[in-house]
């Protein structure tokens, strides 16, 4: 955790060879990460792609549900604490701001909860999450 240590981020990790696909990475490192095994997980789907802009990683952010309340298990390594966030409280509470990088304009994501300031990669992949779950829910 060298490139983004103290960030906000969900679980996740780089592809290990006893991984056979991408989603078996993503629960793998939920489990080490969160003691959220993944028995307990139910996929919905997969977001697309999103590219770190400081480090230019490539990640493959999945979404699922599991059982709440859940006992969670900090690793203490990766993880420093969870943050548990509901969707009601982040719906409509974002902000953005356009950046200009390496003559680029550039939409840049926040997400403010409690004092917490979730931005980034995460905040990116968050907004692609509200937009799709805001769009299922008014066509319901």
């Amino acid at each position: 955790m060298e490139k983004h240590k103290g960030e906000i981020s969900f679980p996740g990790g780089v592809h290990e060879e006893r991984d056979k696909t991408l989603l078996d990475t993503a629960l793998r490192e939920t489990a080490e990460e969160i003691g959220l095994p993944a028995d307990e997980v139910e996929i919905l789907g997969e977001l697309d792609d999103e590219v770190s802009i400081k480090t230019n990683y490539v990640i493959s952010p999945f979404v699922a549900l599991f059982p709440w309340p859940y006992p969670f298990k900090v690793d203490g390594k990766e993880t420093e604490e969870i943050i548990e966030a509901p969707i009601s409280a982040l719906l409509n509470k974002g902000y953005s701001r356009q950046e200009i990088r390496d003559g680029e304009t550039v939409t840049s994501y926040f997400y403010n909860y409690q004092g917490r300031i979730i931005w980034g990669t995460t905040a990116r992949i968050l907004k692609k999450f509200l937009d799709i779950f805001t769009s299922v829910i008014e066509s319901q």
